[in-house]
Parts: C-alpha cells; sequence; structure tokens
C-alpha cells in the first residue's frame, strides 16, 4: 500500500514537472516571438506578415499558448518607453484583435481592459512619455490615440461574421441596440480624432500602417451602424420619448464626426452612407417635436383638470359644505 502512494505522488510529481517545463517554453517561445515583432530596430518598420504568422500560430494551440502571448505582448506594451516598440505592440494587439482565432481574441480583453481588483491597464497610456525630439513626440501621440481606440474596439459587441447580421439587430431590444449604435459611433468619433500629420514623422510606415487599419476599422464601423440604424428607422413609430431623443443625440453626434477636421483623407464614408444618417436623422427629429408637442399637451391637460377640481369641504362651525376650485386651502 505504502510503494503504490509512493508511486502515485512520484507520477504526480512528475506530471506537475512536465507541466512547468511545458509552461516555461511556452511562454520563452511566446517571449521570443513578441521580441522579434517588436524589436527596436528598425523602428519605423511595422511587424512583417512573417512575425505576425508567429503571433497567430499561438492561437491555434492549447489556451496556455494564447494566454502565454496575450501576457508577453502585454508585459513589453507595458515596460516599453520606446514609442516606436508601444506602437509595434498596439498594431500586433490590433491585428490580433481582427484576425487572431477565437482563442486568441477571447484574451485579450481580460489581459488590456482595467481589472477592478488590480488595477493593471496597458492600454491607460494617456500619460505615456512623449520624449525629447519631435519625432519621439508624435510618435508618442499616436501611441496614446490608438490606445484610445483600440480600448473601444475591444467594447465592441461581438461579431461571429465578417459581415453585419441584420438579424442579430432586429432581434435585440431598443435599449441594447442604441448601446451598440453608440459603441460603434464612438468608434468612428475616436477615430476622427486622428493626430495630425507631422513632418517628424512623415513616411514613416509605422504610421502608414495604422492609417491602413484603422481605415478598416471606420469601414466595418459604419457598416455596422447602418445595419442597426434601419432597424431603428422600422421602429421609430413604436420608440418611447426617451429612446427618440437618445437616437437624435446618436445621429447628430455621428454628423458631428463628418465634419470635423482632419490631415487624413478617409476613404471610407460613402456619400450613401451618410445620406442614409441624415434621412434617419431629420425622421427622428420629427417623431421627437411630434413626441415632445404630444408631452406638453398631456401635461397642460393634466394642470387644467387639477385646478378645476371641485373639492368638498365642511365650513367650520356648520355642517354645509364649502366647494372650491382648487385643491389648495384659502384662508
Amino acid at each position: 500500500m505504502g510503494l503504490k502512494l509512493r508511486d502515485l505522488v512520484g507520477a504526480l510529481k512528475d506530471t506537475a514537472s512536465v507541466s512547468k517545463a511545458t509552461f516555461l517554453s511556452t511562454s520563452a517561445s511566446a517571449h521570443l516571438a513578441v521580441v522579434r515583432a517588436t524589436s527596436h530596430h528598425p523602428s519605423s518598420s511595422p511587424p512583417s506578415s512573417h512575425q505576425l504568422s508567429a503571433l497567430l500560430s499561438f492561437g491555434r494551440g492549447s489556451r496556455l499558448s494564447a494566454s502565454s502571448l496575450v501576457s508577453a505582448l502585454s508585459s513589453r506594451l507595458l515596460s516599453t518607453r520606446d514609442p516606436a516598440v508601444a506602437l509595434k505592440s498596439l498594431l500586433s494587439f490590433h491585428f490580433l484583435l481582427l484576425h487572431g482565432p477565437f482563442i486568441l481574441r477571447d484574451q485579450l480583453p481580460p489581459f488590456l481592459l482595467r481589472h477592478p481588483s488590480s488595477g493593471r491597464n496597458p492600454l491607460a497610456l494617456a500619460s505615456f512619455p512623449v520624449g525629447n525630439s519631435p519625432s519621439s513626440f508624435a510618435l508618442a501621440t499616436w501611441v496614446r490615440w490608438l490606445a484610445r481606440l483600440l480600448e473601444l474596439l475591444l467594447l465592441l459587441p461581438p461579431n461571429p461574421s465578417p459581415e453585419p447580421d441584420p438579424d442579430h439587430a432586429t432581434a435585440l431590444l431598443n435599449a441594447d441596440l442604441l448601446a451598440e449604435i453608440d459603441a460603434f459611433v464612438a468608434v468612428i468619433d475616436e477615430i476622427r480624432r486622428v493626430p495630425d500629420s507631422s513632418p517628424a514623422i512623415e513616411g514613416n510606415k509605422l504610421i502608414w500602417e495604422a492609417v491602413r487599419l484603422v481605415e478598416e476599422d471606420l469601414v466595418t464601423a459604419e457598416r455596422e451602424i447602418l445595419v442597426r440604424v434601419k432597424e431603428m428607422r422600422e421602429r421609430i413609430g413604436s420608440l418611447g420619448f426617451a429612446d427618440s431623443v437618445e437616437f437624435v443625440c446618436l445621429m447628430r453626434r455621428l454628423g458631428e464626426c463628418r465634419d470635423r477636421p482632419s490631415d487624413w483623407k478617409w476613404t471610407a464614408g460613402d456619400e450613401g452612407f451618410w445620406l442614409e444618417i441624415m434621412e434617419a436623422r431629420e425622421r427622428i427629429e420629427e417623431v421627437v417635436v411630434r413626441k415632445e408637442n404630444e408631452e406638453r399637451r398631456v401635461r397642460r391637460s393634466e394642470r387644467t383638470s387639477a385646478s378645476a377640481r371641485v373639492l368638498d369641504w365642511i365650513q367650520p362651525g356648520t355642517d354645509k359644505p364649502v366647494r372650491f376650485g382648487s385643491s389648495r386651502w384659502v384662508d
């Protein structure tokens, strides 16, 4: 009996040793792949397709390998003070979010969004050091902006299909549909706040790669918004006053995004999209005005009926009722 117990304990120890060795090996491989994709030199070149494919390979195995990669990339982003390395890390995260398998994308929010217990949030880069040179300052500005955008992208509703799903929008309640429109409008709003071009980073391949990827985000956000706006237009007649006002605010905010000046000329935002948004805004504004007028008529009617109420009061010292045209006692 004692021999069998010792054998069992020995087997468990061997299994633990193998698991630990596997974890250390996977972590080391992930760290090496991250360092290669986010190297300091050349500072102006984005991660190559070969390096990004190496990162993707960690999502084709176990959850342990996916977690090891995201952890290594997160640590790289937290520890660096080089804006070029930080920008490469953010571009790698963006690539994984768009093209990574589910097991890899599922690991991103826990590592990148603020956790209530630890407070860690690699994307809270609003105070990323700007450096002394004009190029470092310009790159740091892009790091801060891309981090804010990536955080908004992580909060978007998941979409298993590459194209917008009208059935998904149809199945949502009004409040949930408005919340999803708000999330996509926030993405477009942040994209339209892109930093201005600077002579210090003119021709920088990192910046152009960021613009290329973000433009894809802009196209996707517009398509998703369009599907949801069309669904909201079908529901306009049954919307409550509060939901109608919120929808108007979202459409106005979206229109302000289009009018915001920028040095960058986005190819997204075709006239068909903006025409649909303008028509939806005009339609819902008419509904809000009508509902507001109805609310005023109802309130006016309630005030009139309240002041016209006749209440019976007993006159002091007598048994005769006194009739008043108001609910207030007047001495």
